[in-house]
């Protein structure tokens, strides 16, 4: 009997390049032994209802969009009783956890990986228990671009849409939000302008900036906190500190936790995975160890 591939893609991410390729992949697939279903995604939050609905029938789903169509699909992995493992062809702008898990730039080269690479367990971060994040949950400056930067913009400029958006979005340094961290039996509290609770090496496109020796799969978050900073200078450290991940800052705090609990006196905006969260006054995060199984472009380790 021949193995079931259930392949959702959002067409219009990343300059609609996955409209010239789907022929190839789709081959790409058939050769691999699979019988295929392509599904394109018809609205924010289509792909996660179309695994919850079929998703029981396949051994292997390959999803192709931006970070926010593979937070969707993993989302409805995580709501089936089954666990079909899960391959990723990254099309959109910046694709942060694609770059984590080595998978090509290059959608002839990732599409081979999607069927023949090296599967890997992940952690899955949950949010308030209805909504999950497979790299990042942030708040803060520049939070809001990437949902707020129209897919036009993106597939016209890329990343470069990102950083016009940014500057758009300046006055956002000036506002801090009062909070409360509680995790592990400690707690910090303190005015804060951003925070990521991230499980990834990349971040908008930037490496090596959530911390250091950040590990998929180990059940910990890697989080990163910013005060409020009074001037040009506080903020220079705090960006030579973000930059630099062994550079301290008496502005950035930096810990690893499996859990935290986050209150503040106004809700405040969250962005999961470059897509909107809401806004919260209450937060519960939790990291789901070794949730989901992702084909990754890591070698394999030899027996």
């Amino acid at each position: 009997m021949k193995k079931k591939l259930l392949f959702i893609y959002n067409a219009k991410s990343g300059k609609a390049k996955m409209r010239t390729y789907l022929a190839d992949v789709i081959d790409t697939f058939v050769k691999e032994g699979y019988r295929v279903e392509a599904y394109p995604t018809q609205s924010m939050g289509d792909a996660r209802r179309k695994v919850n609905e079929l998703g029981k029938k396949y051994d292997l789903i390959v999803c192709s969009g931006g970070d926010g169509t593979l937070n969707e699909v993993i989302s409805g992995v995580m709501d089936i009783d089954k666990d079909p493992i899960i391959g990723y062809i990254p099309s959109g702008s910046t694709n942060d956890f694609a770059a984590s898990i080595k998978l090509p730039k290059e959608i002839t080269n990732s599409m081979k990986v999607a069927v023949k690479g090296t599967p890997i367990s992940v952690d899955v971060g949950s949010f308030n228990e209805s909504r999950n994040f497979i790299y990042i949950a942030a708040f803060g400056i520049f939070t809001s671009v990437s949902y707020q930067t129209s897919q036009t913009l993106k597939n016209a400029l890329g990343h470069t849409a990102y950083v016009i958006e940014g500057v758009k979005n300046i006055g956002e340094i000036t506002k801090s939000y009062h909070m409360k961290f509680r995790f592990d039996g400690k707690v910090i509290e303190d005015n804060f302008i951003y925070g990521m609770i991230t499980n990834t090496k990349s971040v908008g496109g930037f490496a090596n900036i959530t911390g250091n020796n950040v590990v998929l799969n180990d059940g910990l978050f890697e989080v990163t906190l910013v005060k409020e900073v009074k001037n040009a200078v506080s903020l220079e450290s705090v960006l030579e500190a973000m930059i630099n991940t062994k550079k301290k800052s008496e502005y950035v705090y930096r810990f690893k936790t499996s859990s935290l609990t986050i209150s503040s006196k106004e809700p405040v905006a969250w962005v999961l995975d470059g897509e909107s969260g809401g806004s919260h006054k209450r937060v519960k995060i939790n990291n789901h160890k070794k949730a989901v199984k992702i084909m990754s472009g890591l070698k394999k380790k030899k027996a």
